[in-house]
């Protein structure tokens, strides 16, 4: 008996051990499971952390004159808002067609109803509960109205009008940009100026220095050198920092994001120029300039706006008409239907009818006050264009003698320097002339594009740039 009982303790015992081992088993299983998902997770979320700490690289964009005028066209704020004011005068439109076309609708009821016999001369009782069901379709349409036919008309050339706008913004945005893009260029040449005379002023200290110790120049003459250097670090700092912001304006006007590296790819440069008398310009520019042809319509508006109001005076006319089924019972139901001609004759409303046609009547005026003031003016903006080319042309030839008669001027005042013949002070005034020159020259080559530019503006012709 004893035997049997410590047998059976054994083998519990040896269960119970198993059983404790795969509990410990599972149990640290668990735990590497759980140790290498936690470890997974957190380093998933440091690289995701990395991956998204780690800067976008700047986009890098070379543009061209004409690419960056056209890139404003899709991206400047101003040219997509006008975009939608077309959308908006297109809604405008369609919701005055929509008063012409025919209107309908429909309707289904269903009530139960109790009368009062005394209020049609009976006994002072109440009826017993009826049903009353109805399905009906109505349409109703302007037959005539003058009046609502040129609201739609006007309402059309509006939407000529819209478009008409946005283009004259397009061009607007295209001059802007391309003056923007040329001033970018006049500061990028002022840094390659400044980093010239920078090189220039270098290689005359190093002149005085050799000449001080060659015992033939005087400190006064090292330190004058000097002093040119870093005013010339100076200048071109600022023109570097110039040179930064004219680019950034230029991403501004675009629409593009300010972090993109810009290179341009364009030169200051002087370029052929098709002569043209100003009658011929003029010609041009009448046929091309939109901002005419939106005037034109704006004064076609007005006139349909006012003839819309003028229409009211005239009867209009207008039909309806329903049928439907109505009864007590659905499967009782009976057909009705109604038809109906109506005959609108305005004969007083007040006077406030006579007073909006007085309103119209100088708003169409007015446009055409506007349109002799634009055609004056874009006479005046072409004559102008003209004028500055020639004027810019001949100012580039000016200041490229200038430039040659410094650095000639340069020249001669280092050899006598070298010589021993004349002090640094020559040399230093000779210097400031250089620059100066190389500043006439980079106006004058800026003067001369930003001409062109303001001249296919005034023709409307800025594709061809």
């Amino acid at each position: 008996m004893n035997g049997f009982f410590l047998s059976q303790m054994c083998a519990m015992s040896n269960a119970v051990a198993m059983i404790e081992a795969s509990v410990l088993r599972r149990s640290t299983a668990l735990m590497v499971v759980l140790i290498v998902w936690n470890a997974a997770l957190v380093f998933g979320e440091v690289s995701d952390f990395s991956e998204k700490r780690q800067p976008t690289p700047p986009l890098k964009l070379r543009l061209s004159l004409r690419e960056a005028m056209q890139a404003a066209v899709q991206e400047n704020p101003t040219v997509q808002l006008f975009r939608e004011r077309i959308v908006q005068a297109q809604d405008v439109a369609d919701t005055r067609l929509g008063a012409l076309l025919p209107n309908i609708s429909g309707r289904m009821s269903g009530a139960r109803r109790r009368f009062f016999f005394g209020s049609f001369g009976g006994s002072p009782q109440v009826s017993r509960p009826l049903d009353f069901y109805e399905a009906r379709v109505s349409l109703t349409q302007n037959l005539f109205s003058l009046s609502l036919i040129q609201k739609w008309r006007a309402a059309r050339m509006g939407v000529e009008v819209a478009e008409l706008d946005a283009e004259v913004v397009k061009r607007d945005t295209m001059a802007t940009v391309g003056l923007i893009y040329l001033e970018s260029l006049r500061t990028r040449e002022a840094v390659r100026a400044r980093e010239a005379d920078l090189q220039l002023d270098r290689e005359l200290l190093r002149l005085a220095e050799e000449r001080k110790a060659a015992g033939m120049a005087t400190s006064l003459d090292v330190t004058r050198a000097r002093v040119q250097v870093e005013n010339a670090r100076q200048q071109l700092l600022v023109a570097q920092n110039d040179y930064d912001r004219a680019r950034l304006n230029l991403l501004r006007t675009i629409g593009l994001p300010l972090d993109t590296k810009l290179v341009l790819t364009d030169e200051l440069k002087l370029l052929p120029v098709t002569v043209q008398t100003p009658e011929k310009a003029i010609e041009v520019a009448r046929a091309h300039r939109t901002e005419l042809h939106a005037q034109s319509r704006r004064e076609r508006l007005a006139a349909l706006t006012l003839s819309s109001v003028v229409s009211e005076r005239i009867p209009s006319l207008q039909g309806a008409g329903d049928v439907g089924l109505i009864g007590n019972q659905i499967p009782d139901a009976l057909t009705t239907d109604n038809v109906q001609v109506l005959l609108s004759v305005p004969i007083f409303d007040g006077g406030q009818r006579e007073g909006r046609i007085s309103e119209n009547r100088s708003l169409v005026r007015q446009e055409s006050l506007r349109t002799r003031d634009l055609e004056y003016q874009v006479s005046l903006e072409v004559r102008d264009a003209l004028l500055t080319i020639e004027s810019a042309q001949e100012q580039v030839a000016v200041a490229m003698d200038g430039l040659k008669l410094a650095m000639t001027e340069l020249d001669l005042a280092r050899e006598r320097f070298i010589v021993g013949v004349a002090t640094n002070i020559e040399v230093t005034n000779a210097q400031t002339s250089v620059a100066q020159a190389r500043d006439n020259l980079i106006d004058a080559l800026f003067n001369f594009n930003a001409a062109r530019v303001n001249l296919a503006r005034a023709q409307g012709r800025l594709e061809d740039l």
